[in-house]
């Protein structure tokens, strides 16, 4: 096999459906290790032959029965992995853990393999990357940028393809940051949903696990896996899986511009203006936020109760060991210990006083989209201001676990520059399906490779539980009938369901049609070289209530098969090439609501 072997989920699978095996797998992934030259991405790598060992244990290739069925994976080496080393990146802290942590085990259970444990900030204080004993991690789209942190060895491991996916933490944003600095997913559950038994904790009431990957859908693949209620986690919550319907048009919140903070990189400003145009033409209606009260949450994190809550984890070994640990580290932790719990208690009632102020903002919206990080550094930016750098990179971060939210960092494109652009989808607690798929459409209209890796995104992934009920037919709509559009009743009439927002493949040209009332388009299918991807929306409806609706579509209009940018094909809109005559070419703006909009 060769070593341009994609590991995203599917891809390995199709392979060891084929016959590969996962011995040879194995190789590739220590192979991968050696090419990246990188010491600071590992603090400890499994023997291979443990790994072999490891593989005999999974039998014959069943994905059903385990839905991670030989696919290999990373942890933050501040989260227990049995028979290794667990160091929070401070060698005199190490021991040796003789079981998994819970969130660990799950996934061995469901088939995972685990090649690692990777390099962090220090004690998961950070979000540069560069606070520990080890070697940096490289930024895996630039080595002169930090990689982000804490979680740095996490993403840049799976940035480079070297595992599918990887388990960090997040408390202040490290699960997210790394994610966006390397061009790669980072899912942040809401606090809880993922258990924390047999993770080092920094701030034990706001800590999650989170989330590497390089797509959404293996990012969320490996989240229903590992969400499971734990008794042994005091702070462990139930949320469920049955994700609400999608709506085609969701109110999401945006910062307001005046309240923007980018810290003079002109180049994020743009791509996060860029990202917020992809939400609106994917149909979503955004509205402008006050942000000064999120950015006041934030700055109560590395205030008071917070800090002291980071100390209160360590206190003994610090107490004892103040010479182990990371000069930065050493300062933030040494100023906790002059802290009351008469501070703690003041942290608690200005958050108590801005979450009362706030819930009924974010009650508003279905969602925000922030930037993941306001700006990228280099690694020399960093050195000269070290506290003030990583300080900023949690402008849109420090506030979420506080205010009790989930989250996906996801990519959406690439900077003026060429570095990589990132938001973060963010929603009120167990909401994480929701912040997902909106995600995953944002993350296809990017048509970005994946990480640092060169892997084209695969084709959507439909599980069997994600499939549509038997007998439901998908109709892909492109002009009126779009949500919020003149004739969308009719699709709602008929209790037709919204599915997603969609592109064609690109081959197709779109034309404002003359004489429609109300106005519509007509979408002609041509060669790939003569035409382009266009927004459409995907519905389905049942076989009776998809005959009436066909039967009532006027000449020149009709239904043929329409082929989606993701490799999928469904029935939907075309028109008759006799209708052309008087139209005009709109196929320059992509989809018929962004020309209305510049109509």
């Amino acid at each position: 096999m060769s070593n341009s072997q994609a590991f995203d989920i599917g891809s390995l699978h199709a392979a060891y459906a084929g016959g590969w095996p996962v011995s040879e797998m194995i190789d590739l992934v220590l192979s991968r290790i050696e090419q990246a030259a990188d010491p600071g991405i590992f603090i400890e790598v499994a023997e291979r032959q443990a790994l072999l060992n490891e593989v005999t244990t999974l039998g014959s290739f069943d994905p059903v029965a385990k839905p991670l069925w030989g696919i290999p994976f990373a942890v933050k080496d501040n989260i227990d992995v049995a028979g290794l080393p667990t160091t929070a990146a401070c060698p005199d802290y190490a021991y040796l853990p003789q079981k998994d942590a819970a969130v660990v085990r799950l996934l061995r259970e469901a088939g995972a393999i685990v090649i690692g444990k990777t390099n962090l900030d220090q004690f998961a204080t950070g979000l540069v990357g560069v606070r520990t004993p080890y070697s940096i991690p490289r930024n895996a789209v630039d080595p002169n940028l930090v990689p982000g942190g804490s979680s740095s060895g996490s993403a840049v491991a799976t940035a480079r393809g070297i595992v599918s996916f990887s388990l960090g933490t997040d408390t202040a944003g490290s699960g997210r940051i790394p994610a966006g600095l390397n061009n790669i997913v980072g899912l942040k559950p809401s606090v809880g949903a993922l258990s924390t038994t047999g993770v080092v904790p920094a701030c034990r009431t706001l800590d999650c696990v989170s989330i590497f990957a390089l797509t959404v859908d293996d990012a969320w693949s490996v989240f229903e896996i590992a969400a499971k209620p734990d008794p042994e986690d005091a702070y462990s919550r139930d949320f469920g899986m049955n994700a609400t319907p999608l709506r085609p048009v969701l109110t999401i919140g945006v910062p307001a511009k005046e309240d923007r903070q980018f810290f003079g990189d002109e180049a994020m400003t743009a791509a996060y203006a860029q990202a917020l145009h992809a939400l609106a033409s994917l149909g979503h209606r955004l509205v402008e936020i006050p942000f000064d009260d999120f950015y006041a949450t934030a700055n109560l994190l590395y205030e008071g109760a917070w800090v002291a809550e980071r100390y209160a984890a360590v206190k003994d070994f610090f107490d004892s060991h103040p010479q182990s640990f990371h000069p930065v580290t050493h300062r933030i932790y040494g100023a906790a210990t002059t802290l009351t719990a008469v501070d703690a208690f003041r942290g608690f009632y200005a958050l108590q006083a801005l979450k009362r102020k706030l819930a009924p903002v974010i009650a508003s919206v279905d969602l925000f989209c922030v930037p993941t990080a306001p700006c990228h550094y280099t690694v020399a930016e960093l050195d000269a201001e070290p506290i003030r750098e990583n300080s900023r990179l949690g402008t849109y971060t420090n506030f979420v676990n506080l205010l009790d939210m989930c989250g996906i960092a996801v990519p959406t494109g690439k900077r003026k520059d060429g570095l990589p652009a990132s938001v973060t989808l963010l929603a009120s607690s167990g909401k994480d399906a929701l912040v997902a798929d909106v995600a995953r459409a944002l993350h296809r209209g990017s048509d970005l490779s994946l990480g640092a890796t060169g892997w084209r995104l695969p084709a959507r992934k439909q599980s069997p539980e994600a499939a549509a009920p038997s007998g439901l037919i998908d109709l892909v709509v492109v002009g009126a009938h779009l949500s919020g559009l003149p004739l969308n009743h009719q699709l709602q009439t008929l209790k037709a369901c919204f599915v997603r927002a969609a592109k064609t493949a690109p081959s197709y040209r779109l034309y404002a049609l003359p004489g429609q009332t109300p106005p519509k388009p007509g979408l002609v299918r041509v060669t790939e070289d003569e035409g382009a991807s266009i927004d459409v929306e995907v519905w389905q409806l049942t076989p009776e209530a998809f005959g009436n609706f066909v039967a009532a579509i006027p000449a020149p209009l009709g239904i043929g098969t329409v082929a989606l940018s993701d490799g999928t094909s469904c029935k939907g809109f075309l028109v008759e090439s006799v209708a052309l005559s008087g139209a005009s070419d709109i196929t320059a703006y992509g989809g018929w609501r962004r020309y209305l909009k510049s109509a």
